[in-house]
């Protein structure tokens, strides 16, 4: 699965949510993927939507960075973000009130 495919997956996951499920996690989330297949995408989540963008956004509340191969692998639940962050697999910089909202986020 491309770095794309996760990220279009992941789009169609938080358009299922509904805005319940979201208000908890609003802010902007910023992704830096390296390595192989690298990319940068951000999330723009409010009280009623979520947004998947390619690209850097400028307000970004917190931003993640970590490999692609990584990230794939805690989008699909294989890699607890809490785990990934302890042993230097994603690193976080910005809101780590934000940061902490990952897992719920994305799974």
């Amino acid at each position: 699965m491309t770095t794309a495919e996760v990220f279009a997956e992941l789009k169609t996951r938080l358009e299922a949510k509904g805005a319940q499920a979201l208000a908890n996690s609003r802010g902007v989330y910023q992704f830096n993927l390296t390595g192989d297949d690298a990319a940068a995408y951000f999330v723009a989540v409010t009280d009623t939507t979520a947004e998947v963008t390619e690209g850097t956004s400028e307000n970004a509340g917190v931003t993640i960075t970590m490999a692609a191969a990584d990230f794939k692998a805690l989008a699909q639940g294989a890699l607890n973000p809490m785990s990934a962050f302890m042993s230097g697999k994603l690193s976080v910089a910005g809101d780590m009130s934000m940061a902490l909202k990952l897992q719920t986020l994305i799974s």
